[in-house]
């Protein structure tokens, strides 16, 4: 949701107060050199585009470049491990993601603790993903799905884009709110998955909204339902999972952290100017756009959904015996 301006003025007060105290010159003078931040995707996706975006305004406001650096592999590990060796200083930040509290159940044997090594700074945005269907599949409603997968057992494929990706572990937590049976069928990356569900080859996936909007659009896709609690804005006629299945909730967030043991100062000013940027009219439409709903808030939020969202999905893989591949 949009940042209440009860809450921005508190968190500017907060700030201005702040840099007026004894002790904080780091604060005021930072950023002295340019700030890596880190995303564990290729250029040109959903990340690496809310990266740039808020790269872009820290780097107007602050007076020095925030260089976006892509790091891609392991599920985002990493470029979140690269992070978290890095010195606590404010100068390498990282692009979170929801699949940083997937992977703390998901990989047996990481070299980090993400919850305890990273400290969070603040949420940017969350967005839906899409059940959606071919349009030649005999159902147009997710009662429909559900009663058509019990009475067709075995008979159900769900294309995701890897194996314990974000879509994965949604329609696993679909199977576990329903009862269904479906076999899961991992491809190489969410695009390819597409392209099985265009073709027949699959009968649902679970896909974010910004990489399958214009097929849902244009009728080769239809949409069941969005994966959150209310409907998107951006698919706002498609019914969400949580008005079908109450306390069904799977969304793709987006955050900023930073080594842990940074300066609370550095952290509370990265903060108050990412806030900034969230309630920028231009910024926020740029982000709905992709789907997105605007979070903000203060490190305490965004450490607080990063706790929740690790617990819900540590749940889910071992209920479903996930392990990484």
């Amino acid at each position: 949701m949009r940042l209440p301006r009860r809450r921005f003025l508190q968190l500017a007060a907060g700030t201005a107060a702040l840099a007026a105290a004894p002790g904080t010159a780091g604060a005021q003078t930072y950023p002295t050199r340019p700030v890596r931040i880190l995303v564990g995707f290729p250029p040109g996706g959903g990340a690496d585009v809310v990266a740039r975006l808020i790269g872009q305004r820290l780097s107007e406001r602050l007076g020095k470049p925030f260089i976006i650096e892509n790091k891609p592999g392991a599920a985002t590990n990493i470029a979140t491990e690269a992070v978290v060796r890095s010195p606590a200083d404010g100068y390498t930040l990282l692009l979170a993601f929801t699949a940083n509290a997937i992977n703390a159940t998901l990989y047996d044997k990481l070299a980090f603790n993400f919850t305890a090594d990273i400290a969070p700074i603040v949420g940017i945005a969350d967005t839906a993903l899409v059940m959606q269907v071919n349009p030649s599949f005999p159902v147009k409603t997710v009662p429909e799905f559900i009663a058509y997968a019990k009475a067709n057992p075995g008979k159900i494929n769900m294309a995701s884009g890897s194996h314990g990706a974000l879509g994965h572990v949604s329609g696993e937590l679909f199977k576990a709110m329903t009862g269904v049976k479906m076999e899961h069928v991992p491809f190489r990356g969410d695009p390819a998955a597409t392209t099985a569900l265009l073709a027949g080859d699959v009968q649902v996936h679970f896909a974010g909204v910004i990489a399958t909007i214009e097929h849902i659009k244009a009728g080769t896709l239809r949409a069941l339902a969005v994966t959150t609690a209310a409907r998107s804005r951006s698919l706002p006629d498609v019914p969400a999972l949580g008005e079908l299945l109450p306390g069904y909730q799977s969304s793709a967030w987006f955050g900023v952290g930073t080594p842990k043991n940074t300066p609370a100062e550095i952290v509370q000013k990265l903060n108050h100017e990412i806030n900034l940027a969230l309630a920028d009219p231009g910024i926020e439409a740029r982000l709905v756009g992709l789907g997105g709903t605007i979070l903000g808030g203060s490190p305490a939020d965004f450490g607080k959904l990063i706790a929740d969202e690790t617990e819900k999905w540590a749940k889910v893989v071992r209920f479903a015996d996930i392990r990484a591949s």
